[in-house]
């Protein structure tokens, strides 16, 4: 990377991007979430003047990465988890399909990646018992499609 801003630019990709990319994969999967984060990135070092100065830069790429790549419409494709892998539900991928966009982003940020409840609003700019009830959605969705019960 060459340029006056280019060491700012990497510190500001690295204490970014990963919080940036597991957003995306939750939301769009592992074959648009890749180019949303790309997208992003590319978008924020054209404008790296602007981008910088951000308040919230994971909510602002977001939803850069969101509408770079909206013309494309692809369901999210979660990879089959391995037939020996004991840790992975073999059937969770088709599950986390089939929930909504919003349900899904609940479910994969908090129980997947650690997230709060009001981290996932700031980045989809909703209210936190949007959030809460998009994830108890989801959650049950995806207990009836595993056939589990939820433990007391």
């Amino acid at each position: 990377m060459e340029g006056p801003d280019a060491s700012d630019f990497e510190s500001f990709f690295h204490a970014v991007e990963p919080q940036l990319r597991r957003a995306h994969f939750a939301v769009f999967g592992l074959e648009r979430g890749p180019e949303a984060t790309a997208e992003a990135f590319a978008r924020a070092w054209e404008t790296w003047p602007r981008a910088r100065n951000l308040d919230s830069p994971v909510g602002y790429l977001f939803r850069v990465g969101q509408s770079k790549t909206r013309r494309r419409r692809f369901r999210p494709v979660f990879s089959p988890a391995a037939a020996d892998d004991p840790v992975v539900e073999p059937r969770l991928d088709a599950a986390l399909a089939r929930l909504s966009e919003s349900q899904r982003a609940a479910v994969v940020l908090v129980h997947g990646f650690g997230w709060t409840l009001r981290e996932v609003a700031e980045l989809r700019r909703i209210k936190v018992t949007s959030v809460q009830t998009h994830l108890e959605r989801g959650l049950r969705r995806l207990r009836a499609a595993l056939e589990v019960t939820a433990r007391a």
